[in-house]
């Protein structure tokens, strides 16, 4: 049986909108859900966000991409990167959410083990999905892993891919709440950690559910 395919924008830390959604979608175990990446940062509940994630994917089918600030933080965790850039970029909210007392190791085993899964891109049907944004020009295969989680639509959007298929990415913000469809590129990402929305939408639909960040669906 063939079930709903549905993307998540950024999340950023907002656990209370995104159990918002998931109850209203209240998806299936034939479900698709894409969750586009930016699960950390900037809002007040990260770890209440990555929770959620987790528990919903026992119910339904999880797609978890990785987005820049899953990048950032795990460099810092792994002692690849200083923390500097991390922390002026959110870092500090989702330390607080995970209660840092100064031990990089602060990830519970099974957050290590969902950070692990996380993907680059997905393929399915008619549509795939990013982060950020892609090359057109290359297959998926061949991305960049800078151009999937780090390029900004406000430095151009990209044509149609190669591939035929609508891409549908967040990372870029619409200051303005709103998203951006240009017909072969979708932008979910409205800003939920600016006082925005965050959005999930049903593909090939469009059916949109969105929600306030103190959590009002509208």
């Amino acid at each position: 049986m063939n079930g709903r395919l549905i993307a998540i924008g950024d999340i950023h830390g907002y656990n209370v909108p995104l159990q918002t959604l998931l109850q209203a979608i209240a998806p299936t175990e034939n479900d698709i859900i894409v969750a586009l990446g930016d699960y950390v940062d900037r809002g007040p509940d990260s770890k209440g966000v990555i929770d959620t994630l987790i528990q919903w994917g026992q119910k339904t089918q999880i797609v978890a991409l990785m987005g820049n600030h899953e990048e950032m933080m795990l460099d810092v965790v792994r002692g690849l990167e200083p923390h500097h850039a991390w922390l002026k970029f959110g870092g500090i909210e989702t330390l607080d959410s995970y209660h840092f007392n100064g031990d990089l190791d602060f990830l519970p085993p099974e957050h290590l083990e969902f950070f692990d899964s996380l993907g680059d891109y997905f393929v399915h049907d008619d549509f795939f999905f990013t982060h950020a944004a892609y090359d057109p020009h290359l297959s998926l295969e061949e991305q960049p892993v800078d151009m999937l989680r780090w390029y900004s639509l406000r430095e151009g959007i990209p044509e149609r891919h190669m591939s035929g298929r609508v891409a549908v990415v967040g990372h870029t913000a619409n200051p303005d709440a709103q998203i951006v469809d240009v017909g072969h590129l979708i932008c979910l990402d409205t800003k939920c950690y600016g006082g925005g929305l965050l959005t999930a939408m049903e593909l090939p639909s469009k059916r949109i559910w969105q929600s306030t960040p103190e959590g009002v669906l509208l």
